[in-house]
């Protein structure tokens, strides 16, 4: 039997079990194949002298490339739907985006490659919390808005931040849906993995808070490196408590290898993860069949179910952009992303400045793109605190 997540916005908890999660039998593109994408002219989508540029940068290529490469994917969907209607006030788009493989030093060196444009009106999708981090000073110096990061991290929701314009909910509300499932389900021995960076710390502060709203403490917390499946120790650290529960909040390849092992160790704990992971991602890293009943936290709705009038217009350009599309949650994030900065820059009129810009995104205000609201102001640039639980599965299925 395989359910469906219901929608709900502004909703930190909710116990959604997806069993038999689709991903287990979906037709999913080739990794070699997404790289091949990945090379096309992305600079010169909408190229002209009167294009609206928004720089970008994601991993496209290394061990975390096919989280940067799907939220693309779904964002290049609706831009080139834009300007195939003839773009925004006659404009079209122009996405210009930089590979930094999830590393924080690359992500500056693109930023300030980025910030060096003259024709350059927003920053857009920047993929991670590490690598984002490091380029906020440049941002907020530079006083450009950077819409729809794809991180949960509390430290781009701080109100001093006055260029950047989230989309997603907090890692704080995913980790919160979290233990009130685990604890829901009498899984109280909960430990906590979490990535040696910003990210991780964030996760992992977000963790013992929760905990502590149940009387509870981490019964361990292992860290694991970013971009590796070098996990080792942490393995042997959980094995040594035996938990019931585990939060991991990482990327896919340390959290794909640290549920292996844990499982090859014959571990039978929940094991947890925030949606920075990557629930496709994370799957395809796996052996066959190990990811069941792996739970995932997702901030957008159940790319596959077509009731929604959103998701339904994803699926349908997804399928025009591409031979053989395949959906996903780490995509349609994309595409509402891009659904965000293109109706700011359609309020922000014809020939918008910075300034215009970010006083759009301001004025979005209980909007409904079709079963997902945004609702932001001046004081509040958190557009959706939508969170979902869902559970992967080994049922074949099909969209």
């Amino acid at each position: 039997m395989l359910l469906f997540p219901r929608g709900h916005q502004r909703l930190a908890s909710l116990r959604t079990l997806a069993c038999g999660l689709l991903l287990g039998g979906l037709a999913l593109v080739p990794f070699q194949r997404l790289i091949a994408d990945s090379r096309k002219p992305i600079a010169d989508l909408g190229a002209g002298s009167d294009a609206l540029v928004l720089g970008q940068s994601l991993p496209l290529t290394g061990p975390s490339a096919q989280l940067g490469l799907e939220y693309q994917r779904g964002a290049l969907a609706w831009f080139e739907e834009v300007n195939r209607r003839g773009g925004i006030h006659g404009r079209p788009i122009r996405l210009v985006s930089l590979d930094d493989q999830y590393e924080p030093s690359k992500t500056l060196e693109n930023t300030r490659q980025l910030l060096q444009r003259q024709d350059l009106l927003a920053l857009f999708g920047y993929v991670g919390t590490p690598t984002t981090k490091v380029a906020l000073p440049l941002i907020e110096q530079a006083s450009v808005p950077l819409v729809a990061p794809m991180t949960g991290a509390s430290l781009l929701r701080r109100p001093d931040l006055e260029m950047v314009f989230n989309l997603r909910a907090s890692y704080r509300l995913e980790i919160e849906a979290m233990v009130e499932e685990l604890v829901r389900d009498a899984n109280h021995r909960i430990a906590v993995v979490y990535q040696d960076d910003a990210f991780g710390q964030d996760g992992l502060t977000a963790a013992t808070e929760a905990l502590a709203r149940h009387d509870l403490k981490p019964v361990a917390t292992a860290t694991v490196q970013r971009n590796s499946a070098q996990v080792g120790q942490a393995v042997r650290e959980l094995l040594s408590v035996n938990p019931n529960g585990v939060i991991v909040v990482s990327a896919y390849v340390s959290s794909a290898a640290l549920a292996t092992q844990l499982r090859d160790e014959g571990s039978r704990a929940q094991i947890m993860n925030v949606s920075f992971v990557g629930t496709k991602a994370l799957q395809q890293a796996m052996p066959v069949g190990e990811a069941n009943g792996i739970g995932v936290a997702q901030v957008v709705p159940f790319p596959w179910n077509r009731w929604i009038p959103v998701v339904a217009q994803y699926q349908k350009l997804m399928r025009s952009s591409s031979d053989d599309p395949d959906f996903g949650f780490t995509s349609l994030e994309g595409f509402l992303a891009a659904r965000l900065v293109t109706t700011a820059l359609d309020r922000a009129g014809k020939d918008p400045s910075r300034p215009d810009l970010v006083a759009a995104l301001e004025s979005i205000n209980d909007l409904d793109l079709g079963g997902f609201r945004l609702d932001m102001d001046r004081e509040d640039h958190q557009a959706s605190d939508f969170v979902e639980l869902t559970f992967l599965g080994s049922q074949n299925w099909e969209p």
